[in-house]
């Protein structure tokens, strides 16, 4: 199995990559271009959620693979509490995003548009969180 300070540096990777498409659905709003905006988003949710996916099952499986196994291993108490609180995040944008994804395509303005400042909020504090505060090199190693 792989240790989880790998499968963070791959989800922020993952995640990186991921909101730099963001950024460039936004560009197409932007500029005008609502059809590639949607296409993008798709994209945008497809990859995202496979990711969370993939990890979902490493999450689960790993300890069978590998008794005593957990992304966890060797984090500090601060790391745990930054896991919990990166949670916080992730777990409400799980539920906005299938909700953002049905009003763009349904094109309810009305109820999309505040959605969309709830995820802004919401990926905001998850890349925080996640990108910047997540360990993904063991504690010796990012303190020399």
């Amino acid at each position: 199995m792989p240790s989880g300070y790998d499968i963070i540096l791959v989800l922020k990777v993952a995640v990186s990559a991921v909101t730099l498409l963001l950024a460039a659905s936004l560009i197409a709003l932007w500029t005008g271009q609502v059809r590639l905006h949607g296409r993008l988003n798709l994209l945008f949710f497809v990859l995202t959620m496979t990711a969370v996916l993939a990890f979902e099952i490493l999450l689960r499986i790993g300890p069978y693979i590998e008794p005593g196994w957990a992304v966890t291993n060797g984090w500090t108490p601060f790391h745990r509490q930054v896991l919990r609180v990166h949670l916080c995040f992730v777990i409400p944008l799980l539920l906005v995003m299938p909700l953002m994804l049905l009003t763009g395509l349904k094109h309810w303005r009305r109820i999309h548009l505040p959605l969309a400042v709830v995820f802004a909020l919401l990926w905001l504090g998850m890349l925080v969180t996640g990108i910047g505060l997540l360990p993904h090199a063991p504690t010796d190693a990012l303190n020399p």
